[in-house]
């Protein structure tokens, strides 16, 4: 008998030995088949299939096969860009799934929920659908507001910023609709549009707001104090990392860069220092990726410059993206084979 056992037991313990050295690593890639089963419509009832006017950018062009970092086929994520109303999810190296929002401005935000449901900004409204197309939430602003921003926290709840007079962050529960609460923002300028295009709440429990056109980035505490601000030239976006330092885009200097607690700036890149036939137009929003390589996104020049270029922290290419046959401009990309969940703040560098 325990020449029986003995050999049972030894494999059972090298299993689990196996099982604690290699667990088995939950993503957001893991929900990709709920957006390709069959009872997901081509069309869904809540899509607005009329993008509005012709696409100049519109051509047969597709990422050059010896450019670095095999095209789409990279990584699996959501993509959105102004000026294309078109949410993507790209896997495989090809766009698996679509959704149309309809004619005139603009993607902004966006986020996949650990459920497959997907937040995103509208600029004049904002929604959450269903990996079947159903739409479960919508907030529509009043007249002269704007919506660029918003971002799930926990299990049920997201706030989005209003751009108005005065802005808003608005606390809601994404399942219900209910207004949680919201604390008015003052902006110095006189456009609503020129607000700020990102707000995050960070893992340590803050707020860091872009004030795009007040050339600031301004961190709040949970009492709403300032408590760190970093003046710089028209940033678009601003992500706090993992380690403490904050990514910012600076769209009017054509540059990201990567400042810490003491407002030193520990690492850049121009795109003036990307090769030129790699080289965006411009730069919106930026990815830190959980391997150290960060994706800018840009619109693209309207068909002209690549939307996606990733760089390693030496500068290094990696990964371009110049399609026009199947996107359009990239104001922000959610990779979703990294570890985490939207749902946790911080888990992504975007």
């Amino acid at each position: 008998m325990r020449k029986h056992i003995t050999p049972l037991l030894i494999f059972f313990l090298l299993l689990c030995i196996a099982c604690t050295r290699q667990p088995k690593v939950h993503t957001l890639a893991d929900l990709i088949p709920l957006f390709t089963a069959g009872n997901v419509p081509l069309d869904g009832p809540s899509e607005d299939l009329n993008l509005g006017s012709h696409f100049g950018w519109k051509s047969d062009q597709v990422t050059d096969p010896s450019w670095p970092g095999e095209g789409l086929a990279r990584y699996p994520m959501i993509y959105i860009g102004e000026g294309y109303n078109r949410i993507h999810l790209v896997a495989d190296g090809k766009v698996v799934w679509k959704y149309d929002t309809g004619p005139g401005n603009e993607l902004d935000d966006i986020w996949m929920l650990k459920n497959g449901d997907i937040l995103f900004t509208r600029m004049y409204w904002a929604a959450k659908i269903t990996p079947d197309k159903r739409e479960v939430w919508r907030y529509d602003c009043k007249e002269g507001e704007e919506i660029h921003v918003i971002q799930p926290i926990g299990e049920d709840k997201a706030f989005m910023l209003i751009n108005a007079f005065p802005a808003r962050v608005v606390m809601f529960n994404h399942n219900t609709g209910e207004i949680l609460w919201e604390k008015e923002l003052e902006f110095n300028v006189n456009s609503t549009h020129v607000q700020s295009r990102r707000m995050r709440y960070t893992q340590d429990g803050t707020w860091l707001l872009s004030y795009l056109h007040e050339d600031k980035v301004v961190e709040f505490d949970a009492d709403w104090n300032i408590i760190w601000q970093y003046d710089c030239d028209q940033p678009w976006a601003a992500v706090r990392l993992q380690n403490g330092n904050t990514l910012i885009t600076l769209e009017n200097d054509k540059k990201t860069i990567e400042v810490n607690r003491d407002k030193q700036i520990v690492w850049e890149v121009s795109l003036s220092e990307i090769p030129q036939q790699y080289r965006p137009d411009d730069c919106q929003s930026v990815v830190r990726l959980q391997n150290g390589n960060t994706i800018l996104c840009s619109r693209g020049g309207g068909g002209r410059t690549p939307q996606l270029v990733e760089v390693t922290p030496d500068k290094e290419v990696v990964w371009v993206v110049k399609d026009w046959k199947n996107l359009g401009p990239a104001t922000t990309v959610q990779i979703l084979n990294e570890k985490g969940w939207s749902e946790n703040p911080g888990d992504f560098g975007r």
